[in-house]
């Protein structure tokens, strides 16, 4: 059974998470490059979908996801460029909020995400950075309660590794 994740902030501006998954490497990158299957699993807490999801997995492809929830229909997403696609052991991104219909600052510079994947023995571990353009963002983006959601997604991924092993 994965342990949830880690969470550890390397610098002020910076958010790391880390996560293994009992599955193979091009699973879990597959679940990370593939709409069908990100949908299924990359959705934070219950009572959201994921109407949007569109990636051009390729550096300089574009991306763009938003959550809808269903209890009220309000949406929030992020979007940005794939610039660094290095199969199957990294993914860059600059990305940006789109607070849609939840409100709240969209901050005027993108995060640079890069999901690193590691494969020993069959497990893979994922680590996530996310480097803000400051600490005030980076703080921001953490008091949303995004890691938790991160975990919840990542408990799916679990299952959905599971199902197509």
């Amino acid at each position: 059974m994965p342990k949830p994740l880690e969470v550890s902030t390397p610098s002020d501006r910076e958010v790391r998470v880390v996560r293994s998954f009992s599955a193979p490497r091009a699973l879990v990158w597959d679940a990370h490059t593939k709409p069908e299957l990100l949908r299924r699993w990359c959705l934070g807490p219950d009572g959201w979908s994921m109407p949007v999801c569109e990636m051009d997995v390729r550096v300089g492809g574009a991306f763009r996801w938003r959550w809808r929830s269903d209890a009220d229909g309000k949406e929030f997403g992020f979007f940005g460029t794939f610039t660094e696609v290095t199969s199957p052991t990294r993914l860059m991104t600059e990305e940006s909020f789109d607070p849609g219909d939840l409100g709240g600052p969209m901050p005027s510079e993108p995060a640079i995400v890069t999901t690193d994947f590691a494969e020993v023995g069959g497990v893979t571990t994922l680590t996530v950075t996310m480097r803000y353009p400051s600490k005030e963002a980076r703080d921001g983006a953490v008091s949303t309660g995004m890691t938790d959601g991160m975990e919840l997604g990542y408990a799916r991924l679990d299952a959905v590794c599971e199902a197509r092993a």
